[in-house]
């Protein structure tokens, strides 16, 4: 029997500065090595070290374009585990609260290929309240519904088939929210989308976004989601 080398990913998540360029590729795209070793506040001989034992971990990829090379998180399931470990990761409700309103916490963001945040959560709760997702072996089961293709959503033609191989629609546990949002291969389509709907753009806050008014009145129109509160809150 092959045990899981629990360590070598322990080992990597151990240090501080590592975390802290995990948590900045956690946007979706790619950074260079001096780039990373400006956000974990370290040397770029430093921040060499570091990259180069989370790709022995398999966390991160490393590519070089011309003369640049450039680091990302390995892949989308990476992303979605670091996701559910901030969630454990020890943190007040109040100390959340508090980085919120010092805007310290976009109250919207990527999760590396989808949306994540209290207005990702509540979309999330619409597709469920609405029969558009359905939560079934602790996972989430897309059901066909005239809405998604308003939202950029194509399903696949054998939805099954889909989910067996690798589902469609993956549940994400939001770290501030501590509530779940929707992943995977919907979660990255409909990002895509609101980018080229002009519903959203990114903004200077790391994985922050906006949303534009016209993505507001889309989502109100499409889902009758009053945005603004929930941005606001």
């Amino acid at each position: 029997m092959t045990t899981p080398r629990f360590d070598i990913i322990g080992q990597a998540l151990s240090d501080a500065s590592r975390t802290r360029m995990l948590c900045e590729l956690m946007e979706g795209r790619s950074f260079t090595n001096k780039e990373l070793a400006s956000a974990a506040g370290v040397t770029a001989q430093t921040a060499t070290a570091h990259l180069r034992m989370l790709q022995n971990a398999g966390l991160v990829l490393a590519e070089k374009r011309g003369r640049c090379v450039f680091h990302r998180l390995a892949n989308a399931e990476v992303a979605g585990v670091l996701e559910q470990l901030a969630a454990l990761a020890p943190s007040s409700h109040l100390h959340l609260a508090q980085r919120r309103k010092a805007g310290d916490i976009a109250q919207l963001r990527s999760c590396y290929d989808h949306l994540a945040g209290p207005l990702a959560v509540a979309i999330t709760g619409q597709f469920l309240g609405r029969g558009m997702l359905v939560e079934e072996n602790g996972g989430f089961r897309a059901c066909p519904h005239d809405i998604w293709h308003r939202l950029g959503v194509t399903l696949p033609q054998n939805l099954s088939a889909s989910d067996r191989r690798q589902p469609f629609a993956r549940p994400c546990m939001d770290w501030t929210e501590r509530k779940l949002h929707v992943s995977g291969p919907l979660g990255k389509q409909m990002l895509v989308h609101f980018f080229d709907q002009g519903w959203v753009k990114r903004n200077t806050h790391k994985r922050g976004l906006q949303i534009t008014g016209l993505g507001l009145r889309a989502l109100e129109d499409i889902l009758g989601q009053n945005c603004e509160r929930l941005i606001d809150a």
